[in-house]
């Protein structure tokens, strides 16, 4: 009788946990790693219907967590307590990649760079312009958003990102910012905004080592492009 009261999927969470453990997430599914995140947000529910109706309209783990909320609560089970939820975990994730971005010179720490790039800004809904402020040991200071909304030459101001720098006490400068349609392909405009940055920074001995243009899971980069 108590195995009948019993719902059918704590057995199935408990199996997943286990292999989660045993075997490691490379051996899980893209949505069996999105249900064990939604058992700690939803305890009392079969939660694998809702993991791959996230990954059938999110396509990602990635993009699942950075959904904006009013598209995550169209998918039925999800409510205010699994986007907080999310956000959490995503915010963590984040913080964790910008703590080991912190950690090591930039340029033996260049993948764990644009992993940290692609957390922060390849789900976002608006362009938003980076500075990551390198020190003379080539270790980044501080990752700073210096505008948002359309990028361009007009938006983005050579003062300001001169001024952050002489604050930071920075000699050398990544800098990134994402396009929400998913194409990381410079435009004209992305072009003539590193020239424009580039000539506004030599003269006074401040180093853009890269722009990277964020897309939707790829990015550009004006170095690997010979484009600096």
């Amino acid at each position: 009788m108590e195995s009948k009261k019993t719902p059918h999927y704590h057995g199935h969470r408990e199996r997943l946990k286990q292999r989660f453990k045993t075997a490691g997430a490379e051996n899980l599914a893209d949505y069996e790693l999105l249900e064990l995140i939604l058992t700690y947000a939803i305890p009392r529910k079969d939660v694998k219907p809702i993991a791959k109706a996230l990954l059938s309209k999110f396509h990602t783990l990635s993009a699942t967590l950075g959904a904006p909320e009013r598209e995550l609560v169209q998918i039925e089970g999800i409510g205010p307590s699994v986007v907080t939820y999310f956000q959490l975990l995503e915010a963590t994730v984040i913080r964790y990649r910008k703590e080991h971005v912190r950690e090591r010179p930039a340029f033996t720490n260049r993948l764990e760079i644009l992993d940290y790039l692609h957390a922060k800004l390849g789900n976002l809904t608006r362009e938003e312009f980076h500075v990551l402020f390198l020190d003379a040991k080539n270790q980044v200071i501080e990752d700073a958003c210096l505008a948002t909304g359309t990028i361009n030459a007009s938006a983005v101001y050579p003062r300001e990102v001169i001024k952050a720098a002489l604050e930071r006490g920075a000699t050398g400068l990544f800098i990134a910012h994402n396009h929400p349609s998913g194409q990381p392909t410079p435009s004209a405009a992305d072009i003539e905004l590193t020239g424009t940055l580039i000539a506004a920074t030599e003269p006074i001995g401040l180093k853009i080592y890269d722009h990277i243009i964020i897309g939707d899971g790829r990015h550009y980069s004006f170095f690997d492009n010979d484009q600096l």
